[in-house]
């Protein structure tokens, strides 16, 4: 067993440098404006940069996996070492990798990401539970083990996403809810051995949702035991830090506020500085 969970390292975390995630998602256009090829080195010596403005400023990164596969093999060889100097860099890695499937593939998924000393170790990542969070009993074991988190995608930011995720479930113990009020719930009884502070498993609820809309309660994610929230959709898709505490109410002290295009369109010269003025931002919101 890890000697500290993921919850507890996230809790000190943000105390110590904030609750801002910055993302390291190399779109083509975002490359070619900071002068980069479109190619494995191209997006070493991105996620590198990204990773080098962070840390110091926040704590946690969030590094878009597509991007990087996009490219194969060297691809993945290019996110290994910038998930390797995240870590040497003291960050927490999120791994955005959105992976969902049941039995051993799911596990293998979770090894993939999860297993302390892999190639493409990461802190947490973020799951699918369209077939259900009961089908990530594995990876959910193997995170508490060694210590990691995950966070489960339940109200996202994307508006195609609605019609599924305010569907309500017509059989079982959470008959009536919506599909992504039962997540919620689901992710909250994980965190239930956790009596205080953060559990280790969260969900993914965009800032550009409202949580009525599907029906979930903010309360019930605020505790006895927090359970952390990632929340996209900062910058770029809309939302402002100052929205928080009316969007997340009681749950607002646990949003993790993600943040990517907004400050990596400032470029490799500009980008520690708009790092630091959202982090100051959004420190300014939570005063």
């Amino acid at each position: 067993m890890a000697e500290s969970s993921f919850g507890e390292r996230l809790s000190v975390t943000v105390s110590a440098r904030g609750s801002l995630c910055v993302g390291i998602d190399p779109h083509p256009f975002l490359l070619s404006s900071w002068g980069l090829p479109d190619s494995a080195e191209g997006l070493k010596a991105f996620g590198l940069a990204v990773v080098a403005a962070a840390a110091g400023r926040v704590g946690i990164v969030k590094p878009q996996v597509a991007f990087f596969e996009r490219h194969g093999s060297r691809g993945f060889a290019a996110l290994e070492n910038v998930l390797q100097a995240a870590r040497e860099a003291g960050l927490l890695v999120i791994a955005d990798a959105k992976r969902g499937d049941l039995g051993t593939s799911v596990e293998a998924y979770g090894q993939a990401w999860l297993t302390p000393g892999g190639p493409l170790e990461a802190d947490a990542m973020t799951v699918n539970a369209y077939q259900g969070v009961d089908s990530l009993s594995d990876t959910i074991a193997l995170a508490r083990h060694a210590g990691k988190g995950l966070f489960v995608l339940a109200a996202t930011s994307n508006p195609e996403a609605a019609a599924t995720q305010t569907a309500r479930i017509v059989s079982g113990g959470r008959a009536g809810l919506s599909v992504a009020a039962g997540i919620v719930d689901e992710v909250i009884a994980l965190n239930s051995s956790d009596k205080t502070g953060w559990g280790s498993f969260g969900v993914v609820l965009g800032a550009t949702v409202t949580a009525a809309d599907y029906g979930i309660s903010l309360d019930s994610l605020a505790g006895p035991s927090g359970t952390p929230i990632l929340a996209p959709g900062f910058g770029h898709q809309g939302a402002a830090f100052a929205h928080i505490p009316t969007l997340y109410g009681a749950a607002a002290p646990f949003v993790l506020a993600a943040t990517s295009r907004a400050v990596l369109s400032a470029g490799r010269d500009g980008i520690e500085s708009a790092i630091e003025r959202a982090a100051e931002e959004l420190a300014k919101c939570r005063a």
